[in-house]
């Protein structure tokens, strides 16, 4: 990790860039003695205890009180730990106290903030509905007194259970309407029972279950929050990790866990969404993919291409049962297969490899939601809609400007996280510092790290509200930029 106290301050690395630097993946440690009287004035939290051994993932949060045996009989995920800058008080203090943070933005070399929580990140999973909303809803109603006043350099994110719709949208009005908070989380996926293996006695999470990303195979249209967002100029940041799921279910070794944890579900809420069509229905849509970086969606992008062109609604009559031409299967059989014969008989080949359930046909467009003509529409589909959030240590930021990865010369659009507050930030002078290294070291040229720290968060936040920066510090330079930029693309 470079040093601020050798290779100069963050304040002088950003004077020399020239250009703001927009956070777009801070976060803020809740101060819990602050905290728990919103969640008491909500009802929710009269015996303290209680209440955080439930909002904590019953598969995590009692790791500590088990024994290894109960750990590995139960498959109890070890969960993070030491997980905050201890040693380095000032830089926790400084996550804890947003009046701290907002003293320091220039030490940092940073210009303005998107804050998001950290005890906030599980309680849009807590499985039950009354508690999930309450909680939300009073950690809401904290963060906008913490950060009132500071809005010129800082915003937080309003937290947005995504349950069902009707609760999404009835927290985000409250938040964006009332609260005045102008960002959103939300859950990259639901995790919903296995109905037909579920024990209604027990808590979901113990339960068979399987992960909702709202496009694909989802129990509800969730195109009404989508719309939501767009009414109130909300560009919506997923940011969950993959705790529980397959690959990430160590009992003892939470870096085992934590590797690949926020790309997993975020692949899976993309490709969720963009197979379900709502990138053709909502093209005005901005989704931010946070902390997972940019390599899955390079590789996805890719993938979907791939995967239309041979499984089109043209192609895929190449795998069709119809046009199996069974009289040449027989007189080949006969050349070639008279060992098969004599190893005995079995199902019919028809009915081994090409069967269908009685009665029903495969569907052979799994592509029709997004109502391609032509795998060249699928790279303006994907990359409008998509933001990536990449860390400030990431060293595969360029995959998004790489024109040998990316059909037809397009780049994928990251953001610039510094990920402040957290085990992965030791000193948070460092930071800009590490993202810079990129440039140090030939991966990105400066016009890439720009759009990396400043540009593409303007678009994603001014996209759906342009006045998304008014008020604050940077207004003129968002402005000088939204104007060049729009000269540009015509």
């Amino acid at each position: 990790m470079r040093s601020a106290t050798h290779d100069g301050s963050a304040s002088a690395l950003r004077a020399e860039l020239g250009h703001p630097v927009i956070d777009a993946d801070g976060h803020t440690v809740e101060f819990l003695p602050a905290l728990l009287p919103y969640f008491k004035k909500a009802g929710v939290a009269d015996h303290v205890e209680q209440f955080y051994a439930r909002i904590l993932d019953s598969g995590a949060g009692l790791w500590s009180a088990m024994s290894p045996e109960d750990r590995a009989a139960h498959r109890t995920v070890r969960p993070s730990w030491w997980a905050v800058p201890a040693k380095n008080t000032r830089d926790f203090a400084t996550a804890t106290m947003p009046t701290l943070l907002y003293e320091r933005m220039d030490e940092l070399g940073l210009d303005f903030g998107v804050i998001y929580p950290s005890l906030g990140l599980v309680l849009p999973d807590i499985a039950d509905t009354e508690l999930r909303r309450a909680c939300c809803r009073a950690l809401n109603q904290f963060h906008a007194d913490a950060f009132d006043g500071l809005g010129d350099r800082l915003t937080p994110v309003a937290v947005i259970p995504m349950g069902a719709p009707d609760e999404a949208i009835e927290e985000l009005e409250y938040a964006v309407e009332h609260l005045g908070i102008k960002a959103a989380l939300i859950s990259s996926f639901v995790r919903r029972p296995v109905e037909a293996l579920a024990d209604r006695g027990r808590d979901v999470r113990f339960q068979a279950s399987w992960a909702d990303s709202y496009g694909i195979d989802s129990p509800y249209d969730y195109d009404p929050f989508w719309q939501r967002c767009l009414d109130l100029g909300i560009s919506p940041a997923a940011h969950s990790g993959a705790v529980g799921w397959d690959g990430h279910r160590s009992v003892s070794n939470y870096v085992y866990n934590h590797l690949g944890f926020f790309a997993r579900p975020s692949e899976t809420l993309c490709r969720s969404l963009f197979l379900g069509g709502v990138t053709r229905r909502f093209p005005d849509l901005r989704l931010a993919l946070l902390e997972g970086g940019v390599s899955f969606g390079t590789r996805l992008l890719n993938d979907l291409i791939g995967h239309f062109e041979k499984r089109n609604q043209e192609a895929i009559q190449n795998y069709n049962p119809a046009h199996f031409d069974r009289a040449l299967f027989e007189s080949l059989l006969d050349r070639h297969g008279a060992r098969f014969r004599e190893m005995g008989g079995g199902p019919d080949i028809q009915e081994l490899a090409f069967g269908t359930p009685s009665g029903q046909a495969e569907p052979d467009d799994e592509f029709a939601p997004c109502e391609l003509t032509d795998a060249s529409e699928i790279p303006d589909l994907f990359t409008k809609n998509f933001f990536f959030g990449c860390e400030a240590d990431d060293p595969l930021i360029h995959h998004a400007f790489d024109p040998k990865g990316l059909p037809k010369g397009v780049q994928l659009s990251t953001l610039y996280g510094s990920d402040i507050g957290h085990w992965d930030v030791p000193d948070m002078r460092d930071v800009l510092h590490e993202a810079w290294e990129g440039v140090e070291e030939g991966r990105l040229d400066r016009d890439q790290f720009r759009a990396f720290t400043f540009e593409n968060a303007v678009r994603f936040y001014t996209d759906t509200n342009p006045r998304f920066f008014e008020g604050t510090r940077i207004e003129a330079e968002v402005d000088a930029f939204r104007a060049s930029d729009q000269i540009s693309s015509t």
